[in-house]
């Protein structure tokens, strides 16, 4: 089968799936449709609908787009029917209902951005940074009734540098696993997929670690924690949605802090945790149990994102707080 004889529906929302989308426009392969999340309300009352990034980059190529609420609409259905597709390519979007991801007759694959069957889940590349994982990669596997179980078709491996956050872990997946889609569709193409159960990647399910969807209690900072463990935290969670603990002033009263990059500082000493320690001037180091955590970039709530320096310039009274 040629490329032009492929029919492809595209399921997906965020930046992470226009890549994979471009990847297959530019290639020449026959998109005959979008699906995406409906538009959401932006703005300080909610008065003006922002399209999502796939939708975007859609409109731009003429491609034609449903953002359908339900995925069980009959409406919906018979317009997913109408684009009568040979396969449907899910990335970032959404758990679909077996009346969707059965209708191609080579079915539905999808992109995910972890080596599965390690970190199911709606949030795995936050998790494989915040377990500080030395590796990760992108995987495309056949949709199923359960989620991300399905049968694997490729991998590609990507390392984890000590120092990236998840942002630069996100990147380096997208175009990888951009390049993943387009390789999976050639090998449909040529009739040489050969998927293999997820069973056969590990012996025992205790194994694996899940990826689950990460909230704001979720990015709270436990500074009880052993230092590589709050370090590895704050960068899986940095640029976004951001790591957080409260600075407790003298007084008692607490202010919120955002942390997005740090350095650690392996020591033994007698400080008490949470402590804070500061010249004023140049550098703002936490006490955990096993050393220093040095803030090199941090803001508080209601202002800017800033270095240490700038921060120190309009609260050089902080060595007298602590973190909670």
């Amino acid at each position: 089968m040629e490329k032009k004889d492929l029919r492809i529906v595209y399921m997906g929302t965020p930046d992470f799936a226009v890549e994979s989308l471009r990847a297959l426009v530019e290639g020449g392969y026959n998109v005959v449709g979008v699906i995406t999340m409906p538009d959401k309300p932006i703005g300080r009352h909610g008065s003006v609908l922002q399209g999502s990034p796939v939708k975007k980059y859609a409109l731009s190529q003429n491609l034609p787009v449903l953002q359908p609420e339900k995925l069980k609409d009959e409406t919906f259905l018979d317009e997913l029917r109408a684009l009568k597709a040979d396969l449907q390519i899910v990335v970032a979007f959404r758990m679909l209902p077996e009346i969707v991801w059965n209708m191609p007759r080579f079915g539905t694959f999808n992109l995910h951005a972890s080596l599965l069957p390690q970190y199911r889940g709606a949030a795995p590349i936050n998790w494989a940074v915040i377990n500080g994982d030395t590796e990760t990669g992108v995987t495309t596997f056949f949709l199923t009734h359960e989620i991300d179980t399905g049968k694997i078709i490729r991998q590609k491996h990507l390392p984890i540098a000590d120092t990236d956050n998840v942002g630069d872990v996100h990147d380096a997946l997208m175009k990888m696993g951009a390049g993943l889609v387009t390789e999976t569709v050639d090998l449909l193409l040529a009739g040489k997929i050969d998927a293999v159960p997820q069973e056969e990647f590990f012996k025992d399910a205790s194994e694996l670690r899940s990826a689950p969807k990460i909230f704001k209690d979720t990015c709270r900072i436990d500074w009880n924690q052993p230092l590589k463990k709050i370090y590895d935290f704050i960068r899986g969670l940095s640029p976004y949605p951001a790591a957080w603990t409260e600075l407790v002033a003298p007084d008692g009263s607490r202010q919120a802090l955002k942390i997005y990059k740090t350095e650690k500082h392996p020591a033994s000493h007698s400080d008490a945790i949470g402590s804070i320690h500061t010249d004023a001037k140049s550098y703002i180091d936490i006490a955990v149990a096993d050393g220093y955590l040095r803030l090199l970039t941090l803001q508080l709530a209601g202002k800017k994102r800033m270095g240490v320096k700038d921060f120190l310039n309009g609260n050089k009274q902080i060595g007298g707080y602590t973190v909670d």
